[in-house]
């Protein structure tokens, strides 16, 4: 007869750990759950009624429908921001995922100092946007001065300076996001591709490039938010200048962006905070809507392990 085995004191610990954990589970995820309650869950529906309202205060909100919703989508500066955000978000996600791949590819190829690379081109992620926004400021004036004109002067300015800034600020991070992808590609597979006389593009192409398309799903959906979102650049590098005069006499920023506009629209008059509170909410779902629609597109495309 065989004799039963007694349990080891590893899993034997485990249970005994586990048990009590079990047993006071909403114990230990209440102060968390009430934190996100707090934080996130009634400001953002709380949002979403003050957006119907005219308010000063959250107190003194008075119900006026969708007064708001149509001050907005009347508002030729709010337009024009949302063109121009999506002009910029655009070439942003193009160029921050296309740099930074190829620069991911190279650092694992086994280059010398590559981790010396990795770790400069990472830092400038480590950089507070408003810091970064007034030094590439100076940085594009000092450039542009050469040529008798400066950072404000003209609309393509600003929009090229952004996307520079973006770009400096976000490839580093995307890249540690992409050379984590590369390095779990199977070494077989890269192999068996190099044995069967695939070239190095046809490599690429073919086996890498399908094998790291999750991290190509991060990286999209963490640039096209960031894009989307992006104020404190916006703010500290063009708050939104120059300014353009239409035909009907109003005025518009022209480098100002989505998050921007909503935010000056806040603080313009007390009269306008619900405008500003429906502009919000429309920029949530725009940015909602996009980032799921991203990830189920390019899921699809993911290789199934």
């Amino acid at each position: 007869m065989k004799k039963n085995k007694r349990p080891s004191k590893t899993a034997m610990n485990s249970r005994l750990i586990s048990r009590p954990i079990r047993r006071c589970f909403a114990v230990f995820m209440l102060p968390t759950f009430a934190a996100f309650c707090i934080g996130f869950i009634w400001p953002f529906f709380q949002g979403m009624y003050l957006s119907f309202c005219k308010f000063t205060l959250p107190q003194d909100a008075v119900f006026v429908g969708f007064e708001n919703y149509t001050k907005a989508l009347s508002d030729l500066g709010f337009r024009h921001a949302f063109v121009y955000t999506a002009g910029f978000s655009i070439i942003s996600i193009l160029a921050i995922n296309v740099f930074s791949f190829i620069i991911a590819y190279l650092l694992t190829q086994n280059i010398a100092g590559s981790n010396i690379f990795r770790t400069v081109f990472f830092m400038p992620n480590l950089i507070g946007g408003i810091v970064l926004g007034y030094i590439w400021s100076m940085i594009f004036d000092g450039i542009l001065k050469r040529y008798g004109t400066y950072l404000l002067a003209e609309t393509k300015y600003g929009f090229w300076g952004l996307v520079i800034l973006m770009c400096w600020q976000q490839i580093g991070y995307m890249m540690i996001v992409y050379i984590a992808g590369l390095q779990s590609i199977g070494e077989d597979m890269l192999e068996a591709a190099k044995i069967d006389g695939a070239t190095k593009l046809q490599t690429l192409v073919k086996v890498i490039i399908p094998n790291v398309m999750s991290s190509i799903t991060i990286c999209v959906f963490l640039t096209l938010t960031n894009s989307f979102k992006l104020f404190d650049q916006n703010l500290a590098l063009t708050e939104g200048m120059p300014v353009a005069v239409q035909a009907d006499g109003s005025m518009i920023n022209t480098t100002e962006m989505l998050a921007l506009n909503i935010f000056k629209t806040f603080y313009a008059s007390a009269n306008s905070r619900g405008v500003a509170q429906a502009k919000a909410v429309m920029f949530f779902i725009l940015v909602a809507v996009l980032a799921m629609a991203q990830l189920k597109f390019t899921r699809e495309k993911e290789v199934q392990s």
